[in-house]
């Protein structure tokens, strides 16, 4: 294979059509080809057996469909599944498998590491190092579509495992916003993965004008990372607010529904304990949001970590705040947390990684940095 082959997985369709063109070849090819690649999961032009020999030879010559490499796979006794992609230069990306009785969500990650640097988000701690392109977006779900399809999980008869995804892997998904629409477009296509648009989530810190965009260009269903209720604390705890104010990022929400599949927006809230857990701002987000956005609020648990210098928040202080927001007719969950046996405290697995990794590194000294998701 040439040093130079382009992996087909950075394409959507319409990209797919146009470098199928600049080979000579009608839009019907481009159409089989993506099938086989997304619905059938074969990387092996030889193997797409209603395809002119013509064109597998050309697509020999010129492409591949390449995956990412594994660093690690963990199995969790509740069926949740981790994977830790090398994306090359020492760095490494976290996919995670979901499966619950109605639904198997998986959650991407858009870049490598985080340049938004939220006070409770390991990633954001370690820095950011690179978007990720649409191939390595896109190769997530294609590898672990197919490696489950293998393994007897489809959960229909159309044959598809994954019904859900959301973006709230590693990485703001707003600021690689180039590669990450041409991956949601794949993730959409019915040529593709077929998923709904109300299937599929961009979770974001706020970055508004890309909102406004994403309006406009692939409306899927949207999830807010919101975190306080006051512009005075969310400055602390998403550094992006001082740009993006919360008066601001809520009219952007509300412009976005006038597209958006739901008719609601997610807002995202990570419970820290005696941070933004208290009940008076769980009435000051009342205030905030109530007849402005409508929207349900996620509540989620911290996932420790040393240099955050933060705790999680006792789960009956949880509870109550969950509690005012219900009473004010807020739909309002507290996400259950997953896999636990396979959630080293953090830090541990990036060292553990590191240890295994380091060996292969020897050869380019360069050392494997793993970013660390948030929560799961």
């Amino acid at each position: 294979m040439a040093m130079t082959a382009t992996n087909l997985l950075g394409f959507d369709l319409e990209g797919l059509v146009a470098y199928c063109e600049g080979l000579g070849e009608k839009r019907f090819r481009a159409v089989q080809l993506f099938r086989w690649i997304h619905q059938r999961g074969v990387a092996d032009f030889a193997l797409m057996s209603d395809l002119a020999k013509s064109l597998r030879d050309k697509l020999a010559q010129s492409a591949e469909v390449s995956a990412l490499r594994v660093l690690s796979e963990q199995r969790s006794a509740d069926g949740t599944i981790k994977w830790l992609f090398d994306v090359g230069n020492g760095d490494a990306v976290e996919s995670v498998y979901i499966p619950e009785d109605d639904r198997a969500t998986l959650c991407i990650s858009s870049q490598a590491g985080c340049a938004v640097g939220c006070r409770f988000c390991s990633t954001g701690h370690q820095g950011f190092s690179r978007n990720l392109s649409t191939a390595e977006i896109v190769a997530q779900l294609w590898f672990v579509e197919h490696l489950l399809r293998g393994e007897g999980k489809a959960r229909d008869q159309s044959g598809r495992v994954i019904s859900n995804i959301v973006m709230m892997g590693m990485g703001e998904p707003l600021q690689n916003y180039a590669a990450l629409v041409p991956a949601l477009r794949t993730f959409l296509d019915d040529h593709g993965y077929g998923l709904s648009r109300r299937r599929v989530t961009v979770s974001t810190s706020g970055v508004v004008p890309m909102i406004d965009r994403l309006r406009e260009d692939c409306p899927v269903a949207l999830a807010v990372s919101l975190h306080a209720p006051d512009d005075a604390l969310r400055d602390q705890l998403v550094p992006l607010n001082k740009k993006y104010p919360i008066a601001e990022l809520l009219q952007s929400c509300q412009r976005y529904l006038e597209a958006a599949p739901r008719d609601f927006i997610t807002f995202e809230y990570c419970m820290l304990d005696g941070v933004n857990d208290a009940p008076e701002q769980a009435e000051q987000l009342v205030k905030l949001l109530k007849g402005e956005v409508p929207c349900k609020l996620n509540l989620i648990p911290f996932n420790p970590f040393p240099a955050s210098g933060l705790k999680r928040s006792p789960r009956e202080r949880v509870l109550a705040f969950a509690e005012v927001l219900i009473r004010a007719g807020i739909v309002t969950t507290v996400r259950k947390t997953r896999g636990d046996d396979i959630d080293a405290a953090c830090g541990q697995l990036a060292g553990e990684v590191q240890d295994r990794t380091r060996a292969e590194q020897r050869m380019t000294r360069a050392p494997v940095v793993v970013h660390r998701r948030p929560s799961s």
